[in-house]
């Protein structure tokens, strides 16, 4: 099994993600035109993590999401479903809490962690609304979220130039660089089947959060989503 299709079994996303692991980050880095490293910052600024916090870093891969809160020795746990992403995780930062886990059915007790984070993955999920539901469940009372996910573009004649790129440019860079570049079609179609920002808002606040809202990154390239628990 080369490649995900867009009904996102589990089995079938993680076995994927396993056979891009050992490249999967140089990868992006070349596919996102450097982009990617300014979302992570993005991330860990939207966060504002404080000492003492607990971070569930979900759908964490290789840990390069994690990275800035160890560093700043701010407890962080990198969680992913992919054994393949973890064991790679794990030969680099030997020091960082790796942990086996499905989004929807997380392996951690009721208000575990005060920030719940999501770095392009909820997309790759069977059912969202589901993980939220689990995010929420683990997170403590006053806890915050935050889902880095790919969005819409803002600007239509951007949006378009966006999406021919992702559908003719991105495959053959893939083949270029991921030892499975199959799996690259893939998350282009669930890039382009991904919902907009305020749809992807209602779906958060069904899940229970509170506070919702967003903030755009590259001109709606990417969206950060945020929202507390009540």
């Amino acid at each position: 099994m080369s490649r995900a299709q867009l009904d996102k079994k589990p089995v079938d996303v993680a076995s994927m993600f396993d056979t891009v692991a050992e490249k999967y980050d140089v990868t992006n880095d070349v596919l996102s035109l450097g982009q990617d490293r300014l979302w992570r910052r993005a991330v860990v600024k939207a966060v504002d993590a404080r000492p003492g916090e607990r971070i569930l870093d979900i759908a964490a891969g290789t840990g390069t999401s994690s990275e800035p809160w160890a560093n700043e020795e701010i407890e962080v746990v990198p969680a992913d479903f992919s054994l393949g992403m973890l064991r790679v995780g794990r030969r680099r930062r030997p020091d960082m809490a790796f942990t086996a886990a499905d989004a929807m059915s997380l392996p951690f007790a009721d208000a575990s962690f005060d920030v719940v984070t999501m770095s392009f993955g909820l997309r790759n999920v069977a059912e969202p609304e589901t993980a939220l539901r689990e995010f929420l469940r683990v997170t403590k009372p006053g806890g915050r979220l935050l889902v880095c996910e790919f969005s819409q573009p803002v600007n239509k004649v951007f949006r378009t130039v966006y999406t021919n790129y992702l559908m003719r440019a991105l495959p053959p860079v893939a083949r270029r660089t991921s030892s499975n570049p199959d799996s690259y079609v893939y998350l282009a179609e669930s890039i382009r089947a991904w919902p907009p920002q305020g749809e992807l808002a209602g779906v958060i606040e069904g899940a229970g959060w509170q506070q919702v809202g967003w903030t755009n990154l590259t001109g709606g390239i990417v969206a950060l989503h945020h929202g507390t628990k009540r």
